[in-house]
This record gives C-alpha cells, structure tokens and sequence, in this order.
C-alpha cells in the first residue's frame, strides 16, 4: 500500500498539471525560440495618418504610445534623432522599430490595437535575443512558478539535513545549487545583466568544491539521509517521477533545441543530410549544430511519433525528454549499488535518483523538452560502465557526438580509477575513436570535415550570447582564453593526478572538468545544470560514511562495507 507522504506528494504534483487558461492576446512566449507558434507577418500600413482597414489607431498613434515604452524612451534619451517605423502586426497589432543613424535598429515596441497598451519593448540584448526579454513562464512554464519552484527546493533539501550537523559539505552543495534559483528569478524578469553574474559564484563554488573531492577525499561523519525512512525516499521518487511526466505532457513547450532533435531524426529517417544548410525549410531555425548521435538518440522516438513539419506539436520530444530523465534516474539507481554494497548501496541509488527527481533544474530541462538529458543519462552511463575501458569509452564517444563538450572528460576516463596499464587506455582510446569515426562519418556534408566543422562547434564558437560573462561584458573578453587554457589543463591534468582514485573520485573530477569547460562557453544557459549534477550527487552523497541509520534501514538487512573501486 502506498504510504500517506508518497500519496500526499503525487496529489500535490498532479495539481500543479492544471493547464493555465488562455488569454485573448497574443502570446510572445508561445513563438520561437519556445515554441512553434509563428509571429505574425509584418506589412507596411498605406497610410501613417490613417488607421488600417479593421484598426482602431493610426501608424503615427502606434509610434506616439511606443516611443513612452521604458526601453524605447531609455534609447530616445542617449539619441533623440531616432527614426520610427511602424508595421501592421497581423491583424490586431503594430510593431515599431527605432532606427539610429549609422547603428541599426536599436529598440522594437509592440503595441495592440484595441487598447493602446504596450504588448512588449525591448532594446540592448532583449532586442535580438527572445530568450532574454523575460516572458513569463516562457521556458518551462509552471516550472517557473513560486509554488512549483520553492516546492521542489524544499523536497530537494529537506531529507539530506541534519541538525545536529549544520556545517556539512552536503548542506552547502544542496543549498548552493537551490541559490541558483536567484540568478532563474532575475532572467525570467527579463533582467539578465543580474541573473548571468549570479551564475558564476556557483559554478565556482563547485569546480573548487567537486576537485576537493576528487584530489583530497575524505569520508565524512554522519549519515546522508538523517531522518526519513529510505522506503519513504523510494516512494516519493515513484510519485515525483509521475507528477513530472503528467506535467510535461499536460503544460510544457517544445524548445527549438528540442525540435531540432526530433528534425535531425526525421532527415536521419528520410536518408536525408544533416549538415547541407537546409535543415529545416520553412521554420527558422538553425539546429544542424550539434553532433549526429544527438539527432540518432532522437530517432526512436520520430520513428513512432514522425515529424510532420508542425512545430506546434511535437510528441517525439516530449517523449524523447522524458526518457532522458527517467533513463537518468534509474540509472543513479543502479549506480549506488556499485558505489555501495548491501543496504547501504541500495539507500544511496534510492537517495541520488530522488536527489534527481525532486531538483528543480531537471525538471526544468525536461519540461522545456530540451536535449540536455541525453548528456546526464550518458554520464551516468559512463560511471556505470567505469569498470571496463571499452564500456566507458563507447558512453564518453556517445556524450562527445552529441553534443561536443564531454569530449573534454576523455582524458580522465581513459585512466578512470588510475589504471596505469597501457591495455586499457589502448581499449578505450581505440572505442572511443571507432565509435566518433562510425557515428560522424555518415553524415560528413559534400563540403568535408572544414564544412561539418563550420556548421557545429564553429558556429557554437563564434556565436554571439548575451548568456555568459564573455557575451554579457566584451570587455571581459581578454581573460577568457586564460580560462579555457585552464580547462584543457585540468582536463589532461585529472588523467594522471592523483594517481590513485576511487569512482567517488572520479565523479568528483568528471564535475570540475564539465564545469571548468562551462565557464569558459561563449553560451551557458540553466540546462546546462544538468550536465555535472550526476556527478556532483555522486561525489557529495557517497563521500558520507552512511547513508540512513540502522533503525531507517529496510528491516532484516545489513551494511556492509563500501566496494572498492
């Protein structure tokens, strides 16, 4: 029978699936890059004195209202000599464009016609960049929300605390990663001059944090799950992985990262080219930027929902997300029980997938259907597979040729927990080589290796963002390639150093490493979280000496000692 706290928690999520009704206006945060509604089409009124056919104001009215809109009027103040043009947006609504002298356009106001109320207005970064002008509930919807958010904070912390040890190191990496949410709190305000610094003091944190761990470890006193009965842990991970699919399903857009996936497989399916430059006709959006396995580990899903060229719907993402983050949970399940033996592996597996459940930040890459599970649920394959050289191999080839960051982990996976024999870094490099080679050549473009190159982590490379420091503050920029020499170091560094380690260890590192490669990304947005959380849950939860008391212990079982790795 279910017990009352799983069956509270299950209630709790299926209420928060309740779909929000829809408004009369148009919805800026339905369209790309969020979701698949097209904006409306812009036409040049015959008139600038004379309302439109079926309009209430006239192109200068449109004009008037929008040169008051706060970032307008901000842009109007540094050049008053500003020049105005004002379209018909669809049927019911007028965009209006500022133009300087020799600069372009700087600022956009839309305002609707029937009321004169200003829809949105932007300048600065907001002016090229949706995903910064802070629509409400835009990326992941309800996520968003304070009862959602601050629940799910509370569920990811609660049973990890122990009073009677406030200082400990799980403590502030829990706590550390739930203060995240300040930065989410001023980009979803549109405020991202605030929200991409607030970024940076965690990640730090962490990459300090994580080689601690994996250069100098420790066991640490006190057990990891205090208080609350493991069965209960076990249960409330069953209702929370329900709740996240019922509200995926029920109130989540697909991102374009997430129909890109699915359009990759559907080119894949049609023996269509991934990298030609026309990856999808008819919908803006460039998605032929990331590694073919990206495109092949959403095939599956294409096969049995097919893209139909509607980016309105699109159930291959959503299914496709949500086995990314089921696949990931269970396999941390599985994962403490070859960090651990007995009881306390299984506690452990049951406490890292509920950790995986219950964090807000992957409830917030799986409810915008992005594809950033598949990196999780290939690290934590990785860590399964730390065992044999040809499994780690193949798993770190997959990340790599998916979405080219966790290329960087190859190094520390090569030597694992230390081996020193020449066999073994052959196996892997020998898999990991065959397994790039048999995925990326299929799908070279008539161009060769420079155009396939120029399309992905070209293109990554030198596109602009307003989402890290590099983007943000330009001026920054000459410090960065200090910071990327310093991620190559570590990366290479943590083959041979320490010597010996256990997969604790190796976690540990695979987190500095991951994150060092982050911060030094000329793009980093909040999905990005869960690229090191399998390895950071890893590292702070098992470097606890127990995980539950004996009395929060399955009746009849023992601990036994930790495997060694």
């Amino acid at each position: 029978m279910r017990s009352r706290p799983a069956t509270t928690l299950a209630v709790l999520l299926a209420a928060l699936a309740a779909p929000a009704s829809a408004g009369a206006v148009e919805n800026l945060a339905g369209e790309p890059p969020f979701g698949g509604t097209p904006p409306p089409r812009l036409k040049q009124p015959a008139s600038e004195g004379r309302p439109p056919p079926g309009f209430r104001l006239s192109a200068d009215q449109a004009i008037a209202i929008a040169s008051r809109a706060g970032p307008v009027a901000a842009e109007r103040a540094q050049d008053g000599t500003l020049r105005p043009r004002a379209f018909e947006r669809g049927a019911d609504e007028w965009q209006v464009d500022f133009y300087a002298s020799g600069s372009g356009k700087v600022a956009e106001a839309i305002v609707v016609d029937a009321d004169g109320s200003v829809l949105g207005a932007w300048h600065d970064q907001q002016l090229g960049t949706p995903l910064a002008r802070g629509y409400s509930g835009a990326v992941a919807q309800k996520v968003n929300a304070p009862y959602v958010w601050l629940l799910l904070s509370v569920l990811f912390v609660a049973p990890f605390i122990d009073p009677r040890r406030p200082f400990r190191a799980v403590h502030a990496d829990l706590l550390v990663l739930v203060g995240l949410g300040a930065s989410l709190f001023f980009f979803n305000r549109g405020e991202i001059t605030l929200s991409v610094p607030l970024t940076y003091p965690v990640l730090g944190y962490f990459v300090l944090r994580m080689l601690a761990a994996g250069l100098w470890p420790r066991e640490r006193a006190g057990p990891l799950v205090p208080r609350v009965p493991i069965r209960w842990l076990a249960w409330a991970a069953v209702a929370l992985a329900v709740g996240r699919v019922a509200l995926n399903l029920v109130d989540s857009h697909v991102i374009d990262i997430g129909v890109a996936g699915v359009i990759g497989a559907h080119h894949i399916a049609h023996g269509q080219e991934l990298y030609n430059g026309a990856f999808a006709p008819g919908i803006d959006l460039r998605g032929d930027v990331y590694g073919p396995f990206n495109y092949l580990a959403y095939l599956p899903f294409e096969l049995v929902w097919p893209w139909h060229g509607t980016w309105g719907s699109v159930p291959a993402a959503h299914a496709a997300a949500i086995a990314f983050d089921l696949l990931t949970a269970l396999g941390l399940l599985a994962l403490g029980r070859r960090l651990r033996a007995g009881a306390d592996g299984r506690a452990l597996g049951v406490a890292m997938a509920f950790a995986w459940l219950a964090c807000p930040w992957t409830l917030y890459a799986m409810n915008a259907n992005a594809n950033d599970g598949l990196v999780a649920a290939l690290a934590v394959g990785a860590m399964l597979a730390l065992a044999s050289p040809a499994g780690r191999g193949l798993f770190i080839a997959l990340a790599a040729a998916a979405k080219f960051g966790p290329a960087a982990l190859a190094p520390l996976f090569a030597t694992a927990t230390g081996e020193r024999r020449i066999r073994s870094w052959l196996v892997f490099g020998v898999v990991f080589a065959l397994a790039l080679a048999a995925l990326f050549a299929p799908f070279i473009p008539g161009g060769g290796i420079h155009e396939l190159y120029d399309r992905t982590l070209g293109y990554q490379a030198s596109r602009s963002s307003p989402f890290s420091i590099w983007g943000l503050a330009p001026s920054l920029d000459f410090l960065r390639t200090g910071v990327r020499a310093g991620a190559v170091l570590l990366a290479v560094a943590v083959a041979f150093f320490p010597r010996n380690r256990s997969a604790v260890q190796v976690a540990a590192l695979a987190a500095a490493v991951t994150i060092a490669i982050q911060l030094g990304a000329t793009h980093w947005f909040y999905f990005s979280v869960v690229w090191f959380l399998p390895f950071v849950l890893v590292a702070s939860f098992a470097e606890l000496r127990s995980i539950a008391p004996v009395e929060l212990r399955p009746a009849g079982s023992e601990a036994r000692p930790a495997a060694a790795s």
